[in-house]
């Protein structure tokens, strides 16, 4: 069995650390290797299962508490030993807590899971995806752009109470602004959502003529990414902060840039490397020759073909390929030879080639010498 890391170390936070770095820091993490962002990505999966674990007993005081004395051979978690709850301490309802299952638990056995405290906490916006397109050059090269996307924001004119201006929403009577009731008594009692306040805790009285008393506006943005050199097709960049508004007075939600890059003309891109087919005449091939090469930069590199130089044959040139994401590295660019016969010869130039086959001994194909040396030992 594998050893299971320090949880502290997981999330990368000090022993002495608060409940709201260890908070900061789970989310930051869980954010960069989220399933979803790594679509059948097993090492993401497990670093993000890792990372729900650690944060489940981190953010629990008294689970922390007793992980500090015993480590990950807590007594309390039976046999087995260690920490994880469901599965692991998959988180399952993403980054905001249990989701629908913490639901479940809630009605059942009176909100255990959070309940009426976590609906009135302050909780972060909605995280926001845009599809950014780019050329090939730009992902290689980096670049800044702008681009316009929509988002809910805290309405101007209530400021996202969603009362008009003048008058403040009210403590639910009903549920005592818990956003909550129980139903029922004795052993078998049960939670609701509150079906006056819809579970705010709060009633408005006068809505916001201009939100309607929901405390939100559709709004256009215009928003300005640096897009950093050697970015590939399908990478995500996070603008933080940029998504919409938090609720209860929590931060706002994160804009995630989605890549995607144009195809080239004549490159291929495989990591760093760069790839080009380039196509050459029989006699360049066959004679050697001084060629012009294009390179990403828009400049002519000088190239020399070798004699004898047969398709398929590949030739790197250094660090003419893209740049390594976040490092000064630069790839290579790989020319792969192409032999091209041709096609719609003069009578000129066919009299040419037969004398050009009459004059050979043979010596001058060597792979055809060896096919016939293997096909004479075949068959005799």
């Amino acid at each position: 069995m594998a050893t299971k890391r320090d949880y502290y170390e997981v999330l990368g936070v000090q022993k002495n650390a608060s409940q709201d770095e260890i908070k900061k820091a789970y989310r930051k993490m869980a954010k960069e290797c989220h399933p979803d962002l790594h679509p059948d990505d097993k090492t993401a999966e497990a670093r993000f299962k890792e990372l729900n674990e650690a944060n489940e007993v981190l953010s629990d005081p008294d689970k922390r508490a007793r992980y500090d004395r015993f480590g990950h051979e807590d007594p309390m978690q039976g046999a087995g030993g260690g920490y994880g709850g469901f599965g692991g301490g998959f988180d399952f309802g993403g980054f905001g807590g249990m989701g629908g299952m913490g639901d479940i638990f809630d009605q059942l056995f009176g909100g255990g899971y959070g309940g009426a405290q976590r609906r009135n906490a302050p909780m972060q916006g909605n995280d926001l995806r845009y599809d950014l397109r780019i050329s090939f050059e730009e992902a290689a090269f980096g670049c800044e752009k702008s681009f316009e996307f929509t988002r809910d924001e805290h309405c101007e004119t209530c400021h996202g109470t969603g009362a008009k201006p003048g008058t403040q929403p009210q403590t639910c009577p009903t549920c005592k602004g818990s956003g909550q009731v129980r139903v029922g008594g004795g052993f078998m009692v049960t939670v609701r959502t509150c079906s006056t306040c819809g579970g705010s805790g709060k009633i408005i009285q006068e809505k916001c003529s201009s939100c309607g008393g929901s405390g939100k506006q559709r709004k256009r943005r215009t928003a300005t990414v640096k897009v950093p050199a050697g970015i590939d097709n399908g990478q995500t960049i996070v603008m933080n902060g940029q998504g919409e508004p938090g609720r209860n007075g929590g931060p706002a939600g994160d804009l995630y840039i989605q890549i995607s890059v144009r195809p080239h003309k004549l490159f291929k891109r495989e990591g760093t490397n760069l790839y080009l087919d380039l196509p050459i005449s029989f006699t360049q091939a066959a004679l050697g020759a001084d060629i012009d090469v294009p390179t990403l930069d828009g400049k002519k590199t000088s190239f020399h073909i070798p004699e004898g130089t047969q398709t398929g044959t590949e030739f790197r040139l250094k660090g003419q390929g893209v740049q390594q994401l976040r490092s000064t590295y630069r790839g290579d660019m790989i020319l792969r030879v192409n032999v091209e016969i041709p096609r719609r010869l003069s009578d000129k130039q066919k009299e040419l080639l037969k004398e050009f086959d009459m004059a050979s001994t043979g010596k001058e194909y060597e792979g055809r010498r060896n096919f016939l040396d293997k096909l004479k030992d075949l068959f005799n």
